[in-house]
């Protein structure tokens, strides 16, 4: 047997539909078609914040759908070009220093 639950409306969201139904009221109107009038507002204003979780939530998917994705591969080969590039300035300084020792023993 299925269960049916009745959705509860906040508070928050029952004034803001009594006082959209109280500005669009017209003279003559009763209670009873004001509240008529509140309670098809409070269901539109449901519906869109359920509309606007259910793309939210959409959105979040896709995003994490486009999600990098880490491959080990990629990161091996990053760590030997760093490696190479911090490889460079210790071959320059040890042969600057060799070009300085030399220089020095040739001039004595």
């Amino acid at each position: 047997m299925a269960k049916h639950h009745k959705e509860t409306v906040s508070q928050e969201t029952q004034d803001e539909a009594l006082a959209m139904a109280k500005k669009v009221q017209k003279p003559g109107q009763t209670k009873e078609q004001t509240r008529l009038i509140t309670l098809g507002i409070q269901k539109g204003i449901a519906e869109y914040k359920k509309l606007a979780k259910s793309k939210q939530r959409d959105a979040d998917k896709a995003k994490k759908k486009k999600a990098p994705v880490v491959d080990i591969e990629s990161d091996i080969n990053t760590n030997e070009h760093k490696s190479k590039k911090h490889f460079l300035p210790w071959a320059l300084l040890v042969l600057s220093w060799i070009g300085f020792i030399g220089y020095h023993f040739l001039n004595l």
